[in-house]
């Protein structure tokens, strides 16, 4: 039970709530109760979950991710996108939620967020249901 979702990114980083996208999947499968893998396969991308009531908390998170991880310095990769690289290595590339009674088992703020750091691009999200 794997489905694929198509995200296009508009900014060089951005944050994209992918909340709703990953729940239809769970409709559509008809699962109620399990575990839901949600897994990026790109090494410039990835995904975490936060605060999804305040855009703020996502624009504070590029922000201080861009100050720590500058786009400018003397990186070696020579594509130039090292700082994408860095940056998703440290949000990781999956996250793994329960699954009650056919809705994610999240806290009240929380959201799944897709995150891109070397857009715009279009990329692939994976999510894996695990359950009944």
């Amino acid at each position: 039970m794997t489905a694929a979702i198509t995200i296009k990114t508009t900014n060089q980083t951005e944050l994209i709530d992918i909340t709703g996208q990953t729940e239809r999947v769970l409709k559509e499968k008809g699962i109620q109760d399990g575990l839901c893998c949600i897994f990026v396969p790109h090494t410039t991308a990835g995904i975490t979950i936060n605060e999804g009531a305040d855009p703020g908390v996502q624009t504070d998170i590029l922000a201080v991710l861009n100050e720590v991880i500058p786009f400018r310095f003397p990186y070696r990769h020579a594509e130039g996108n090292s700082p994408a690289h860095i940056k998703a290595s440290i949000m990781g590339s999956s996250v793994k939620v329960i699954v009650e009674s056919g809705k994610f088992l999240l806290g009240t703020w929380q959201s799944i967020f897709f995150c891109e750091f070397d857009g715009p691009r279009t990329r692939k999200v994976y999510v894996k249901v695990i359950g009944t």
